[in-house]
């Protein structure tokens, strides 16, 4: 096969009606895979855990595709707040936010929005994003539209929790990845959105209130839920 066929062979697999799911881990990208059941429109990845790991895997694939990807969603499981996304649910982001991103003083923490140097809240694709969420609730599967925080060190106390509730009203669900991948795709002009399904509760460290396994299910209904948007 010439180097024209192997190009050829590429653009079909990637004509620019394809999405692109980036998970953390190779369980998230495994559940994702068996939810979207040998469809052709998503491609999938496991770009490893962070924020950093996100970013850079995540252009890295957008760079190499033959052709630009219409949509990214950085998916996976995650943490819940309480009383907003219960273990099990579902969060379809409307703003991917991180969390943690900023410097602490005296008077407390500030983001990198009130420094000046930018900033850690990215609104997610609005269309793409109620789409999802409708067709999650369709499926009859528990979900809800909320800002999804990205921190860099999971968190483990209730002040903690707390604190990222009341600095973001509404927040319903942490990850470790979403900020990562949005900005990727933001800097190359591609929709994005991020979906979790929820395996603990954010705030004080329990591993054996941890339910991953029912997570991990959740996500693989809402790649499922989510085939008919895709088409």
């Amino acid at each position: 096969m010439t180097n024209n066929d192997h190009s050829h062979k590429d653009q079909e697999h990637n004509d620019g009606s394809r999405i692109l799911i980036v998970t953390a881990v190779d369980a998230e990208k495994d559940a994702v895979v068996r939810g979207l059941a040998g469809s052709t429109k998503a491609d999938v990845i496991a770009a490893g855990v962070g924020p950093a790991y996100a970013a850079a895997s995540t252009a890295a694939a957008l760079a190499a595709a033959a052709a630009p990807y219409r949509l990214v969603i950085s998916a996976g499981i995650g943490g819940g707040f309480d009383g907003t996304a219960a273990i099990g649910s579902l969060v379809v982001a409307d703003r991917i936010i991180a969390a943690d991103l900023g410097a602490e003083s005296q008077d407390g923490f500030i983001s990198v929005d009130e420094l000046g140097f930018g900033t850690a809240r990215l609104e997610a694709d609005s269309a793409w994003s109620h789409r999802f969420y409708e067709a999650i609730r369709t499926a009859g599967l528990e979900a809800v539209l909320a800002p999804i925080l990205t921190v860099s060190t999971a968190t483990g106390t209730a002040a903690t929790a707390a604190a990222h509730a009341a600095r973001i009203p509404g927040a319903a669900a942490e990850g470790m990845e979403g900020y990562g991948v949005a900005v990727a795709a933001q800097r190359l002009g591609i929709p994005f959105t991020e979906l979790r399904a929820i395996s603990n509760a954010v705030g004080p460290r329990d591993r054996a209130a941890w339910r991953i396994g029912e997570a991990l299910a959740s996500l693989e209904a809402a790649s499922a839920a989510i085939l008919e948007v895709l088409e």
